[in-house]
Formats: C-alpha cells, structure tokens, sequence
C-alpha cells in the first residue's frame, strides 16, 4: 500500500510500543536548580527542547467516558488501568497530532501511540477517526485501530485539556533512561476537540500547594527507565529525599474541577 510521506517536524520517532517503568515525585520548586545541577554529569539535554534549559509545552486532550470511567479507576489505583488521550507539542498550529493509549499494568507502563500527520483542523479527524488515516507504519496502524476500538467501546469524548512545560534529559549512557520536569501545570474543562483554549482566560493552575496538597507550589519530576534503574536515579532520589506518589494530572484536574462546583 502507497504511504504519503510524513515529515517528521521536529519530533524524534517513537516506538510504536514503548514498555517501561516510571515513578513519580511531587517536588518544591525550590529544589529545581540544584536538581539540575546534581543530573549534570549523567544526562543530556533533550534536543527537541527549546532555551538555556530543554523545555517544550505539552497540550493534552484527555479522553473518558460520560460517567469517568477511566478517572476513576486512575483514582482507586486499579493494577490494571487505561487513559485516552491526545497529545500535541508546542504552540504552533498546523502540526502532528498523537493519539495515544497508556495502559499501566501492575508496575509497568506500556504505551502506544498513533502520529497523525499535520493539518490545518484536527477536529473532524479526531472525532471520526478513519481505519484509512495515513500512519507511518504497520504498527501505528493497529496503534489506531486499537484507539478506534476503545473511544467506540467507552462513548469516549473530550473530558479536559491539560497543559504543561516539560523540561527534558536522557541518561549519556543508558539505551532508555529519562527524566522530565513538569512545571506551570494548568486545566481546564473542555468537551471539543481543539488544542486551543475554549476559554482563553479559563486556565486554572495545578501546581500550587491547594492544587498538589502540598506545603509549598511544586513540580512533577518524573524518572522512566526500563527494568534496570540507572544508579544515578536511586541516587538522585536519596540525596534530595524524594518520596515517591501516585500522582496524574487528569484526575487531579477533576478533583480540582469538582472542588469548584
């Protein structure tokens, strides 16, 4: 089958199935520059990243069920447990969108997802999503045929849009060691299916001490490695006393929506 070419922007490619462990940390702002300073020696800057330190802003539509299925299992920390989203990086329009499925079962992170190429409106693709969307390979093909599958099964639609700056690292010598830093974490509520602010001045911010409950405003770190921790984590971890949560945006954007009401 003839496959249109899809440049690649200035995105890395993706494995069409990325398996993985990850562990989460809620941590004070304060602690950041000498976080940056500690990972110096063992990571390298993302090259997507963009500036003095390797950010990019990350939008995300989170996809759930009329009665938050998908929500509520994050909430109860169900082992095995899905969520629907679709994600776009940067602030520029008219670039790839990825539709992706991140299923967590019992520890390990397996992730798939699906590039859908460049376009001036998004909207009607992704609220009808076609088996005949070009992907760029047999992978991403059964990658959407499988988010097809689970949006049909659930009555899945937009729930919230979530958006962040990522600060990016890989490990210098590790096949697959990353760390993220997330900061300026904001929501809000949306049923459409567009990455623009529904209400521009409608964002609300996640990252405070109410948001996070927490002492003081914060970040999420986040370390992704496969089955071997690089030494230099476990370190990382001792030396600032991180203590490790089961934190996720989207159900936290819901708390904070229901707190609204």
């Amino acid at each position: 089958m003839h496959r249109p070419h899809i440049p690649s922007s200035i995105y890395p490619p993706f494995d069409a199935r990325i398996e993985r462990h990850e562990a989460k940390y809620i941590v004070p702002y304060s602690f950041l520059p000498s976080i940056r300073t500690y990972l110096a020696p063992y990571v390298t800057r993302d090259p997507n990243g963009e500036g003095a330190t390797p950010q990019y802003v990350v939008t995300t539509l989170q996809l759930d069920s009329a009665d938050l299925v998908l929500c509520r299992a994050s909430e109860t920390e169900q082992l095995n447990r899905v969520k629907l989203r679709i994600r776009k990086y940067g602030h520029e329009s008219g670039v790839p969108v990825f539709l992706e499925i991140k299923r967590k079962t019992g520890g390990v992170i397996h992730k798939t997802r699906t590039m859908i190429p460049a376009e001036d409106d998004h909207a009607e693709l992704l609220k009808h999503p076609q088996t005949s969307t070009p992907c760029r390979d047999e992978h991403e093909e059964v990658n959407l045929l499988n988010f097809i599958r689970l949006v049909e099964e659930l009555g899945a639609r937009p729930v919230c849009m979530i958006q962040y700056l990522r600060e990016s690292y890989t490990g210098n010598t590790e096949d697959y060691a990353r760390i993220t830093f997330d900061t300026n974490l904001r929501y809000q509520m949306t049923t459409e299916y567009a990455f623009e602010a529904v209400h521009p001045g409608g964002w609300r911010q996640m990252d405070t001490a109410s948001g996070l409950q927490t002492n003081t405003p914060s970040f999420i770190l986040e370390l992704k490695s496969k089955t071997s921790i690089p030494f230099w984590m476990m370190d990382l971890v001792n030396a600032f006393d991180l203590q490790r949560v089961g934190f996720c945006k989207y159900s936290t954007a819901v708390r904070l929506n229901a707190a609204l009401s």
